[in-house]
């Protein structure tokens, strides 16, 4: 079976990372290490993570939304998380993250 990859888009000061089907440990260096150099080489204000085809996420991926909330906040940005499934909503929710990012259903 094959698994459709992250996607990458700057538009405007929005970073917008398309997250693949599954998001695990396996992917998520890759995502972070591609995110982190689009944040400093194109200076990117916010970030959206779109979950619209994602059917899994573990830890790895609530990892990959602090570690860029972590940096775009210090510049005062903002991140934002839609197109999100009621389980990854749960997800968010129960990891403490939406208390932290916006969560746009």
């Amino acid at each position: 079976m094959e698994q459709k990859m992250e996607e990458y888009a700057i538009i405007e000061n929005y970073l917008c990372i398309k997250m693949p089907k599954e998001v695990d440990h396996h992917g998520a260096s890759g995502i972070r290490e591609c995110a982190d150099r689009l944040i400093l080489d194109d200076k990117v204000k916010n970030i959206v993570f779109d979950f619209e085809d994602t059917t899994f996420m573990d830890s790895s991926g609530i990892g990959i939304i602090i570690g860029r909330y972590r940096k775009i906040s210090c510049f005062g940005g903002k991140v934002y998380a839609i197109n999100t499934s009621e389980r990854i909503q749960r997800l968010l929710r129960s990891s403490g993250l939406s208390s932290i990012i916006e969560i746009i259903a």
